[in-house]
């Protein structure tokens, strides 16, 4: 991977949560190629040895640990594991997140001849468990994770905290009101964070990204023929550089802030990278 700049991460332990998908992989690789040591956590055991296989065959120090963010028992040991072999963390990067079919409506507006129709999840339809889950991966999952992890961190310097917002915590979008809560959560979140770590120079910011094509959302993007779908030129009429996003465009700002050098002095920040989105008022 061709990085925007390089910053020196030598003998800097990075630990990122859902590091084997398709943005947090990223991360974990460009963090490798700065000199890290990359702790990858995710639940997804074979995906996460995949990506550390392959930053160690290209030179990177990586390290993957099967853990589930929502289960505090798997964090302590996963910690413990950590400090182990490499010591304190100096950076972590919340990346775990996504959204769940069950707290997603069909229609983006309620029309009430839509509680006829059984082929249509309207509001009210929405069911408890898929409501849980996307708002305990994303908030709970960062809240757990940086509980277990933070308190070690504050006997260091300059540590930082990444955690992964979204622009719809700016403007949430239609259709998922859950994913849109949940990562609204997260920027006030980054902000508390932020003012309650500052006495002990552990700084607490978020990226906030816009429309990138990933596994989780190109179902709704792309039809089967690899075109756009309806929604996905809707994203891109409200996108002034008019296309997605690419993941690499995200690690630029990623090391600005991780780095102490670059960043030293931004603290409870939320960047949107979103190529204009949250900016644009549709007219």
């Amino acid at each position: 991977m061709k990085l925007p700049f390089k910053i020196d991460l030598s003998e800097r332990n990075c630990v990122v949560t859902g590091g084997a998908g398709v943005l947090c992989s990223t991360f974990s690789k460009a963090l490798a190629q700065c000199g890290a040591n990359v702790i990858i956590l995710d639940v997804a055991a074979e995906k996460a040895a995949e990506v550390a296989k392959t930053i160690k065959e290209n030179g990177g120090k990586a390290k993957a640990i099967k853990t589930d963010i929502l289960d505090e028992k798997s964090l302590l040991n996963a910690k413990k594991e950590i400090i182990r072999e490499y010591g304190i963390p100096d950076i972590l990067i919340n990346g775990a997140g996504g959204n769940h079919p069950k707290g997603t409506t069909t229609n983006e507006f309620f029309e009430r001849k839509d509680l006829q129709k059984e082929e249509v999840k309207t509001f009210f339809d929405l069911e408890r468990e898929g409501i849980e889950f996307v708002f305990n991966l994303n908030f709970l999952g960062t809240f757990l994770t940086t509980q277990i992890f933070a308190e070690d961190m504050t006997k260091k310097d300059d540590a930082v905290i990444i955690n992964i917002s979204s622009m719809n915590s700016f403007t949430p979008l239609t259709k998922i009101p859950a994913y849109s809560a949940a990562k609204a959560a997260i920027s006030n979140f980054t902000e508390w964070l932020a003012v309650h770590f500052s006495r002990e120079n552990l700084r607490v910011n978020a990226l906030a990204p816009g429309f990138f094509l990933t596994e989780q959302n190109k179902e709704l993007l792309l039809d089967e023929e690899g075109n756009y779908t309806e929604r996905a030129e809707k994203i891109i009429s409200q996108t002034p550089l008019e296309r997605f996003g690419e993941k690499e465009e995200l690690i630029g700002t990623l090391l600005w802030l991780v780095g102490n050098n670059s960043a030293g002095f931004v603290n409870g920040n939320v960047v949107p990278i979103d190529g204009g989105f949250s900016a644009y008022s549709g007219v």
